[in-house]
């Protein structure tokens, strides 16, 4: 049975903005010094957009939101096997909005820029593994 080549596209195109945010977050965090407030940010983005896209293609509506654990719900609903790994990505939820404005409390350590990243990478991994490879970047 034929594809529904829109169904498609919407999907390609948030998880081709996934990638983006994903790439973009592993250049900041290896410039030195890192920039890891704009590379946790950029994690935090590349798992929504993941996300974004796997409902996309399983037909399931959600808000524009930034949270991922509302989102990860949604994911772990069509596919359980998804549920620990979207509890974990939760953590990055905070890095949407953290240090986008002065005032935001301290940058983030090292370690945590490299785990965010690990995070992302494993969350965008997992999304791939369920969608079809027409729909990859």
């Amino acid at each position: 049975m034929p594809r529904d080549p829109e169904l498609l596209a919407e999907t390609r195109a948030w998880l081709l903005k996934a990638a983006t945010d994903l790439r973009a977050a592993e250049a900041m965090h290896m410039l030195n010094p890192p920039l890891l407030e704009a590379a946790v940010f950029h994690c935090q983005q590349a798992v929504e957009k993941a996300l974004k896209g796997f409902l996309t293609w399983h037909d399931v509506r959600f808000r524009r939101v930034h949270e991922l654990d509302e989102l990860g719900m949604q994911c772990a609903r069509v596919d359980p096997s998804l549920t620990t790994l979207m509890e974990r990505v939760d953590d990055l939820t905070k890095y949407a909005t953290m240090f986008r404005y002065p005032g935001a409390s301290s940058a983030p350590a090292v370690e945590e820029g490299a785990d965010g990243l690990a995070l992302a990478r494993e969350a965008f991994s997992a999304v791939l593994s369920r969608v079809p490879d027409e729909t990859h970047p």
